[in-house]
C-alpha cells in the first residue's frame, strides 16, 4: 500500500509530531507499506493517507478526499486538536467529518470526542526504542524537563518551582529543548543568571537529549496540553519516574491513580513533590512502579500491532 503522511512540523523540526511522523514511516515500512513523509500533501497518488492535525493538515485531507473519495482518510488528533481547535475551529471540525478513522495517542482523548466520532477512534500509545538507564549524578538529584520552549509546554513551571525547595535539597534542573521565539529564549537566559540550579541546554540532537533524561532521577511534564507526549513514553522507557501536570493528557499516559500530579500552575505543589521524590525513598519506588506498570503499553511491538490492526479495518 502506498501511505501518504502529512505533519505540519518541518523536517528539521525535533518537534512530537514530527518524531510520530517519522515513527510510524517506520513501523509501517517494515510491514511493507510504500510510505512518504510531508508537510503538506503533493498530489502524488496514494492509497491511505494519515494526517497529523487536524486544523493544520485540513488542506492536505480536504484535497485528498476529493481527489480519492472512498480512500481511507486517517486522522491522528494532537494536544492542540483535542484541547483547542476541534471545539472552535471550522477547519478542525471538518476534519473530523471526513476522515474514517482517528487516532488518539492516550485513552484520555477519547473524552474530547463526541460518541459517534469515539465509534471511529482508535488509541495508540507511542513507543520508543529501547533506552538504557544511565548512572544518575551523584553530585546531585538531577530533575529533567524535556520540551520546546513554548505557551503550551508552560516550559518555565520546574524552574520557578526552585525557590519553593527547603534549603537541604541538593536537586538540580536540566532543562532540554529549543525557544520557540526570542522571548523564551531570553526568559531562560534571565532565569540561569538568577537562579544557580537551573541550567538550559537549548535544543540538543535526540540521542544527546535521550542520553540526559536517562541520567535523571525525575523528568516532570509541565505542560497546559498534550496529546499524548513521546517524552513521557522515553522516560516510562528509560525506567525514570515522571512528575507530571494533573491535565488529561498526562492522566492518559500514566493512569487516573498515578500519585505524581500537581494542580497546572502550581509551583509550591510541584516543588512539594519534586521534594518527596527526593527525599522519601519510599514514594520514589512507589513512583518507579507505577511507571513500570504503565510501560507495557509503550513497547515497539504494540504499536506496531496497532497500526496494523487500524489498517486491516479498510481490506
Amino acid at each position: 500500500m502506498k501511505i501518504a503522511i502529512i505533519t505540519p512540523a518541518r523536517p528539521v523540526a525535533h518537534s512530537g509530531n514530527r518524531n510520530t511522523a517519522e515513527r510510524w514511516a517506520h513501523l509501517l515500512s517494515g510491514l511493507g507499506h510504500h510510505v512518504r513523509v510531508e508537510q503538506r500533501w503533493d498530489g502524488k497518488p496514494a492509497d491511505l493517507m494519515l494526517a497529523l492535525h487536524a486544523r493544520r493538515s485540513h488542506d492536505s485531507m480536504s484535497r485528498y478526499a476529493l481527489a480519492y473519495p472512498g480512500r481511507p482518510l486517517v486522522l491522528a488528533l494532537t494536544g492542540t486538536d483535542l484541547y483547542r481547535d476541534i471545539h472552535d475551529n471550522a477547519d478542525a471540525q471538518h476534519s473530523l467529518a471526513i476522515a474514517q478513522r482517528m487516532i488518539v495517542l492516550q485513552e484520555q482523548g477519547l473524552a474530547e470526542l463526541a460518541p459517534r466520532l469515539r465509534a471511529k477512534t482508535r488509541v495508540i500509545y507511542q513507543s520508543t526504542p529501547p533506552i538504557t538507564h544511565a548512572t544518575p549524578l551523584k553530585s546531585c538529584f538531577e530533575v529533567c524537563v524535556s520540551g520546546h520552549l513554548r505557551d503550551e509546554k508552560d516550559p518555565f513551571r520546574t524552574a520557578v518551582a526552585l525557590a519553593h525547595l527547603p534549603a537541604a535539597s541538593r536537586i538540580r534542573l536540566t532543562h532540554i529543548g529549543g525557544a520557540i521565539g526570542a522571548d523564551f529564549a531570553a526568559v531562560a537566559r534571565r532565569l540561569m543568571r538568577r537562579e544557580p540550579r537551573y541550567h538550559w541546554w537549548g535544543e540538543r540532537p535526540h540521542g544527546s537529549a535521550l542520553r540526559l533524561l536517562a541520567r535523571a532521577r525525575v523528568m516532570v511534564i509541565s505542560s497546559r496540553m498534550e496529546g499524548g507526549a513521546n517524552v513521557v513514553s522515553e522516560a516510562l522507557n528509560a525506567r525514570v519516574p515522571v512528575i507530571a501536570s494533573r491535565i488529561p493528557g498526562n492522566v492518559g499516559m500514566l493512569g487516573r491513580d498515578y500519585a505524581g500530579y500537581y494542580p497546572l500552575g502550581d509551583e509550591s505543589a510541584l516543588a512539594r513533590l519534586l521534594w518527596r521524590a527526593e527525599s522519601d525513598a519510599a514514594f520514589y519506588r512507589k513512583l518507579k512502579r507505577q511507571c513500570a506498570v504503565r510501560r507495557k503499553l509503550i513497547s515497539v511491538k504494540r504499536e506496531t500491532q496497532e497500526l496494523k490492526k487500524l489498517l486491516a479495518e479498510f481490506d
